[in-house]
């Protein structure tokens, strides 16, 4: 690019997952990541943003220490798209009764399995022993402790985690697609985690929605993840990224293969689309 010349951006949306991704492996921010999102929103009016299985208390930190405070963030793996500056849910899509029917028949079957249930703001506990408690803990996040599944049914549920040995997981997995009626949209998060929201409700649909909000048309809208949960994200963008260290199968579906999120996978995207579009 020609010394001097800035270039334009104000028409483009670039989404970022954030551990793994715009964070180190140590969950610390790399400064040339800063740096170069700090350039893209200000000096070449970009729209950048968040996208995070976070509920909204524990994406607020990540997300106030970047120059976005303008471009709503996707919390929740797609089920909520939040305005931190006006500190509103902007757009929340709710598991269905069938959905929460499916939930309590996971846990009548495997009836140690530990859930955590994503309100639009509070997180529901069933069965905390070790990964729900400390989750929540870590993070400082406001919560409830249910005694029973019947305790969570009045709320709205955004998104539903299963926590567990990873031969837990796998049976909970195989119910819920067995059983699953369409009326569930489910994913892997991690070897320990199975994660459910509504149907049709993942981070691509919601970043879709986000740049239809912001006037952004698709061909300009991008998206950086490194893990299973973004698959799709990625898939729904014009132009997808993975970091260095993703699976295989999400370098499979790709544009832009960047650096390891160690050295600064969002910076590396963001000079790739500065200098090529």
């Amino acid at each position: 690019m020609s010394q001097g010349l800035v270039k334009d951006f104000s028409d483009w949306l670039v989404v970022s997952d954030i551990d793994g991704t715009l964070n180190t492996k140590w969950r610390t921010l790399p400064p040339n990541n800063l740096d170069a999102i700090k350039r893209f929103v200000t000096q070449l009016g970009g729209h950048f943003t968040l996208a995070s299985g976070r509920s909204v208390d524990s994406l607020k930190k990540h997300y106030h220490r970047l120059p976005i405070n303008n471009t709503p963030a996707i919390v929740l793996n797609g089920a909520g798209i939040y305005d931190f500056k006006n500190e509103k849910m902007i757009r929340f899509n709710a598991i269905n009764s069938n959905g929460k029917e499916l939930v309590k028949a996971v846990l009548k079957k495997h009836p140690t399995i530990e859930v955590e249930i994503c309100t639009p703001d509070n997180i529901l506990l069933i069965n905390p022993f070790i990964f729900g408690p400390t989750l929540v803990h870590a993070d400082k996040l406001p919560h409830t402790r249910c005694k029973s599944i019947e305790a969570a049914i009045p709320f709205d549920w955004g998104k539903v985690v299963f926590f567990g040995i990873p031969p837990l997981i796998k049976k909970v997995k195989q119910y819920l697609n067995q059983n699953n009626s369409s009326d569930l949209h489910c994913m892997s998060s991690s070897i320990v985690t199975y994660e459910i929201l509504a149907k049709d409700t993942h981070k691509g649909t919601a970043v879709l929605e986000l740049a239809k909000m912001l006037g952004i048309s698709i061909e300009h809208t991008a998206a950086i993840g490194d893990y299973f949960n973004d698959f799709d994200m990625l898939q729904s963008v014009y132009l997808p990224a993975a970091c260095g260290q993703a699976p295989k199968k999400i370098h499979d579906i790709v544009k832009f293969h960047a650096c390891h999120c160690n050295k600064g996978a969002v910076a590396d995207f963001l000079a790739y689309i500065e200098n090529n579009y």
